[in-house]
């Protein structure tokens, strides 16, 4: 599988200067109404680097009531020329969701008016062929505490599909049953998704062995008292980007060809 190199990431400017309070209010709103923090976080960041990037520095504008829809289309423009049309098409839904608040909280009207989305092309989503998965897999045979913990986790990414981040949010208290998402005797995991939402995924007695095999060599190591059951390195944390980091360096061991890190373990195989 060749994948192309991503780009290196720019660095994004976030202070909007005499547009902050706004943001700030919208950020209250979107807590208010219950949005999960990474969404809240996401949706600011995207007002924030527009008002940043192009309405003060470019377009001189110092009051929301100042932006027009040729403020947003130039911003598109810039943003899909450097950027997926995927991506742009998030900014565009977190600005979307700012001007809708800010045009009914002011009574005033939303220049997003007659406005639509960046339309998305669907893309080929590299994926491991069953040889590079075997590859990977044996890449990660032995008895060490690193290469129990990276079977386990590519066991339970190949049997449930399931993202980094919701991996990274499995928890285990083997004293605990309550405080546990692991339940290796009916072989379910709970994990939660987008916004907190739990759901039970299933998983075969093989990926309940190599879980079973990871939590008794976990027992020994020195954070096993953390909740998270994916321990990784001295940290005894996993996040949805160690687990990418986890996978590239797995790929890297000889005879396994490098996956894309961002590649979702949900399309691990193909015929």
């Amino acid at each position: 599988m060749i994948v192309p190199q991503p780009r290196p990431r720019l660095r994004k400017p976030f202070d909007a200067g005499p547009l902050h309070p706004e943001i700030g209010s919208f950020r209250l709103h979107l807590a208010a109404e219950g949005k999960a923090a990474k969404t809240v976080r996401i949706y600011t960041e995207a007002v924030q680097w527009f008002a940043a990037a192009q309405l003060v520095p470019h377009a001189s504008r110092t009051r929301w009531e100042e932006v027009g829809r040729q403020d947003v289309q130039r911003w598109m423009v810039w943003l899909l020329g450097r950027y997926s049309d995927a991506y742009v098409s998030n900014q565009y839904r977190a600005l979307q969701q700012f001007f809708k608040w800010w045009a009914e909280e002011e009574q005033l009207p939303d220049p997003r008016v007659r406005l639509r989305p960046p339309k998305v092309t669907g893309k080929l989503v590299p994926v491991f062929t069953s040889g590079e998965l075997s590859a990977l897999e044996k890449a990660c045979q032995g008895r060490a505490f690193a290469q129990r913990r990276d079977t386990a986790i590519i066991a339970v990414f190949k049997a449930t599909g399931i993202r980094g981040s919701e991996l990274a949010g499995i928890r285990y208290d083997p004293g605990d049953p309550r405080r546990s998402d692991v339940d290796l005797w009916n072989r379910e995991i709970t994990v939660h998704g987008k916004g907190g939402k739990p759901r039970i995924v299933r998983i075969g007695y093989d990926t309940a062995r190599a879980l079973d095999r990871y939590i008794r060599a976990r027992a020994r190591h020195a954070q096993a008292w953390r909740p998270q059951l994916a321990a990784i390195c001295h940290s005894a944390r996993l996040t949805a980007d160690g687990a990418g980091r986890l996978r590239l360096a797995r790929s890297q061991e000889p005879s396994v060809t490098r996956p894309r890190p961002a590649a979702k373990m949900s399309r691990l195989t193909r015929p």
